[in-house]
């Protein structure tokens, strides 16, 4: 599944891509569940222009006219651009452009979501200045909940995903198993620091390693979260466990707090 530094390049590319298209035409797949209806939709979005595609906790929301398409990539959701006939399989959503591009949402799993103005919610993102120490502080001093767990709640915090959770995780130290309202003020601090360097660090790599890119992952940079590697920059060998159903990686240079 794309994440949060994924999603942030995409959305940057997408909007060098789309910006100023005017959309012809919406084409909506029979199976796929919308909060409006076909009309609705088609009716919002075409004659209306692309102003940007920004990024929102885990989706991609595209400002076109007075509306807002959010589309939610899913676990297999891939985003593909083409000119003239479409090509690729297992579409979801098409938005046709008056210049003859196109854009198609793909899903073999057919779970990729698109959503007519997406509810706004109050919980942070990720990268927001108010995912401070003190903020996590006093989350995390009302919660026994494994730490890696809490950082997948979308209500907690918009953005991160299992493998960055990972990879924060290891940054800061802090064993994905330990309990939130166990762990110490300066390490708390420590994981505030890491949210915001993994995840922006991250950005840089991908973009470094695939300028255009619009779908798919890149992880090869990962330093625990990567199957190909057996141990970390410092030489402990990666451990494996499920932690909320999730495989989770870590190191036993991670201290464990409970």
């Amino acid at each position: 599944m794309p994440e949060l530094p994924d999603l942030q390049v995409f959305s940057a590319n997408l909007t060098k891509k789309l910006q100023g298209k005017t959309v012809e035409k919406v084409v909506v797949q029979p199976f796929v569940k919308i909060n409006v209806s076909r009309k609705a939709l088609s009716d919002a979005l075409e004659g209306q222009r692309v102003k940007t595609v920004k990024r929102v906790g885990k989706e991609l929301h595209f400002e076109i006219g007075d509306q807002v398409l959010g589309i939610h990539l899913m676990l297999h959701g891939k985003l593909y651009l083409f000119e003239g006939a479409r090509t690729e399989k297992f579409p979801v959503i098409e938005i046709l452009f008056k210049d003859g591009m196109g854009m198609v949402l793909t899903d073999f799993q057919k779970a990729a979501k698109p959503t007519l103005n997406p509810e706004a919610t109050d919980t942070p993102d990720a990268l927001s200045d108010e995912v401070s120490k003190g903020f996590l502080a006093e989350k995390f001093s009302r919660s026994r909940s494994a730490v890696k767990t809490v950082l997948l709640d979308q209500h907690f915090i918009r953005g991160i995903g299992n493998a960055y959770a990972d990879e924060i995780l290891w940054d800061a130290g802090i064993a994905p198993s330990s309990k939130c309202n166990k762990i110490p003020e300066e390490k708390i601090g420590a994981l505030a620091r890491s949210i915001r360097s993994v995840l922006e660090d991250a950005e840089k790599q991908i973009r470094k390693a695939d300028p255009d890119i619009i779908a798919g992952e890149i992880r090869d940079f990962m330093k625990v979260h990567n199957s190909r590697k057996t141990e970390s920059p410092g030489g402990s060998p990666i451990l494996h466990e499920t932690i909320g159903g999730r495989k989770t990686y870590y190191t036993v240079e991670q201290k464990i707090y409970e």
